[in-house]
């Protein structure tokens, strides 16, 4: 493979593992650095700087020479010269608002990765001639939001999309359960009273929140070693006459309900273990990670699109193991 392929691929992966792509426009490039650390304390590592105001360049470079972990890009890229000024300020990627062939054939000539804006098939086809497989979608909501994507994409089966403009809280996750969506690029987490503002807490919060709304934590079920099968039938009867559930019985452990698992002889965790749920597990495990959460390699699952689906973290945490589970996706 390419250098500058490998140097695309590596760059797209982040995305996908970061899943939201904070789009930002900043006047005061003094903001950069605070505007960075908030976006990364809130947990989204990552910035589109736009080139709508004269301050980008700076912004840019001020980004990537202050919080050196920051994945930094340039967005509204309209010509090969903004291209060059991103690039040379510490840009790691391009993305513009339309397909301009000069700008895109300009970033893959020196090995820049680049997601162009397309919003129709003729768009979409012009990308793949030139050898893309990652575009953006713009304007998202205005376009014709998640179902425009899903009709139109079905022809193309390596293009991912980066669907960005009217992406909120609410709707995200319709986008991101898609499985041609790479991530999602939003200033919802960054509003522009809160950067008049300077105000930083509020937007780390703001990131927080929205990474959260993301990765939608939930507790599926808690995991009860018991001595023996005696033992864990008459605990499980116990537990859904409490829920008022039926009782399921498995190779290795009985099911109150959905609340209760329990095992037929010790496992893991010194109590048990506690199933959290979540939306995304990779991009879960990457933020995890990041906050110096460990996990257990062999214990990875998968489902039959080949995605995360199933982990163990390495440590208990009070006597419990503790594992995440890929909560159901909404249909298409």
């Amino acid at each position: 493979m390419a250098e500058k392929e490998i140097r695309m691929n590596k760059i797209f992966e982040e995305f996908s593992k970061i899943g939201i792509i904070p789009v930002i426009a900043l006047e005061d490039a003094s903001d950069a650095v605070p505007l960075a650390k908030a976006l990364s304390d809130g947990g989204l590592p990552c910035a589109e700087v736009t080139f709508r105001t004269s301050a980008a360049e700076a912004v840019i470079r001020n980004m990537t020479e202050n919080v050196p972990d920051m994945l930094v890009g340039a967005g509204t890229v309209l010509t090969t010269g903004q291209v060059d000024a991103a690039v040379g300020a510490g840009a790691e990627f391009i993305v513009s608002p339309g397909f301009n062939p000069k700008v895109v054939s300009y970033c893959l000539e020196k090995g820049i990765p680049v997601i162009p804006g397309c919003s129709s098939p003729s768009d979409i086809e012009a990308a793949i001639e030139l050898g893309l497989e990652v575009v953006k979608f713009f304007p998202a909501e205005a376009s014709g939001g998640i179902a425009a994507i899903c009709a139109m994409s079905a022809p193309y089966h390596k293009i991912k999309f980066m669907p960005t403009g009217g992406i909120h809280p609410g709707n995200i996750k319709s986008y991101l359960d898609f499985p041609k969506i790479l991530a999602c690029g939003g200033s919802f987490m960054v509003p522009g009273d809160l950067l008049k503002k300077k105000d930083w807490e509020g937007i780390a919060t703001l990131t927080k929140e929205a990474v959260l709304s993301m990765l939608g934590f939930t507790i599926r079920h808690i995991g009860v070693n018991c001595e023996n099968e005696e033992e864990a039938m008459a605990s499980g009867r116990r537990f859904a006459d409490l829920f008022g559930a039926s009782l399921k019985t498995g190779e290795k452990s009985v099911f109150a309900g959905s609340y209760v698992e329990l095992m037929k002889c010790p496992g893991r965790g010194a109590h048990g273990h506690i199933a959290v749920g979540v939306n995304y597990v990779e991009r879960a495990v990457y933020r995890l990670e990041k906050q110096g959460f460990r996990f257990e390699e062999s214990s990875k699952g998968y489902d039959k699109d080949g995605c995360l689906n199933f982990i163990y973290f390495a440590d208990e945490i009070a006597g419990f193991a503790v594992h995440f589970v890929k909560n159901s996706p909404v249909s298409q």
